[in-house]
């Protein structure tokens, strides 16, 4: 169903990188999602009504929430959609993380709301009308919800959109809570203990955490995110794989949209190559990375020292002291000043996020001492930095 409704409604939709061909995956998303939650609406209500059922009612209320949100996806996803202009120079892609977010509230709203039921139900319990055709019709909603995500996570994943994806976990969400739902009937109806209201509760807070989970995961691109580790690796390699670069650090990923990101990246290329060349390798990458992965990336161009036998050795040395203090630190940006007296070691130190402003002083403290052990003449000049990647993956490309 999802590759019939994909190849009917999405117009070359293998170029997922094309805004149009993104927005159109988002509206066929959103379309998708409003009659399926309008459908079950309808549906659970009027089994709620029949039952006298809370947590059916509040289970068909979230549904209508879902609604609700799919409407304003549909609307955030068009806004989006639409062109840079001289006020948003990046376009308006971070619009389908705002409607997210809202989207969130909603749910938020909705669980809170039947979270002050569920707990008068508990204190004044009222009798439930079991039907046999009521719990059938709430199975096939489960059914429906379990494609519904399924649907979604298949093209969150396709187009890499967080809002699809916390739309699958939202829908799977509502397959456990109609599942609760169905095991209270039965439960109330075989055993004759009443446990509407306490299931009615669950469902709730159920709502209010999906709510929760949406709203933290459209806040962090807001808020500005570490890069993500598997981009860090895909752009890095791809630099690094062009002859005249000899290593990269420093890379920055700014998102404006799921599909709107720029770039900045340290490249290392040899000193004793002529600076026009390596402009000319800098800027075909700029070009290839942009046409390649669709970011905007931009390349500062840091020249090394490649052929010199004792600066090479020099920065083994200090790699090798700095990892035996911490294997998670490393180094980038050396460069080495002999003079009369003293050898000026001076290059920049990547620390995990761990490292507060005292513990930096004092590793720097610690990496001095060491290095002067090793030749009285060294001095360094060293320059504290933390890294841009997700923490749980710093060590990647460093």
């Amino acid at each position: 169903m999802t590759k019939y409704l994909v190849r009917k409604f999405v117009k070359n939709s293998e170029e997922i990188e094309r805004s149009e061909v993104r927005t159109a995956y988002g509206i066929l998303a959103s379309i998708v999602g409003i009659i399926c939650n309008v459908f079950l609406f309808a549906v659970k209500l009027s089994i709620g009504v029949i039952l006298n059922s809370l947590s059916v009612t509040a289970d068909a209320f979230n549904n209508l929430s879902d609604a609700a949100s799919s409407v304003i996806s549909f609307i955030g996803v068009k806004m989006a959609s639409k062109p840079a202009d001289k006020d948003h120079p990046f376009g308006h892609g971070r619009v389908e993380y705002i409607s997210a977010l809202v989207v969130s509230f909603l749910i938020l709203e909705v669980g809170f709301t039947f979270f002050k039921s569920a707990i008068g139900k508990i204190r004044n319990p009222e009798e439930l009308d079991f039907q046999l055709v009521s719990v059938i019709i709430l199975v096939l909603s489960v059914g429906v919800k379990l494609w519904l995500s399924l649907f979604n996570g298949r093209l969150g994943k396709k187009i890499n959109s967080s809002v699809m994806k916390a739309t699958s976990a939202d829908a799977m969400g509502d397959v456990v809570t109609t599942t609760a739902t169905i095991i209270s009937i039965l439960i109330t109806r075989f055993s004759g203990v009443n446990i509407d209201g306490f299931v009615g509760l669950i469902v709730s807070l159920v709502v209010m955490y999906a709510g929760i989970n949406i709203a933290k995961d459209t806040l962090m691109p807001l808020i500005g995110e570490a890069v993500d580790p598997q981009v860090y690796e895909e752009i890095t390699k791809m630099v690094e794989s062009y002859d005249g670069i000899v290593g990269s650090h420093d890379l920055i990923v700014h998102n404006y949209g799921p599909s709107h990101s720029m770039a900045s990246i340290h490249a290392e290329v040899p000193n004793d190559v002529d600076i026009e060349i390596s402009h000319e390798i800098i800027d075909g990458i700029e070009r290839d990375v942009t046409k390649k992965m669709g970011i905007i990336l931009v390349i500062h161009m840091d020249p090394v020292e490649v052929n010199n036998y004792s600066v090479l050795a020099t920065r083994s040395v200090v790699e090798k002291v700095i990892g035996a203090i911490d294997e998670k630190v490393s180094i980038h940006d050396f460069r080495y000043v002999h003079g009369e007296e003293q050898i000026n070691l001076i290059f920049d130190v990547v620390v995990p996020y761990e490292y507060d402003k005292e513990r930096q002083v004092e590793l720097k403290e610690i990496i001095c001492e060491r290095l002067c052990e090793v030749d009285a003449r060294y001095r360094c000049v060293i320059t504290m930095e933390k890294s841009y990647v997700a923490e749980h993956k710093n060590g990647i490309g460093k």
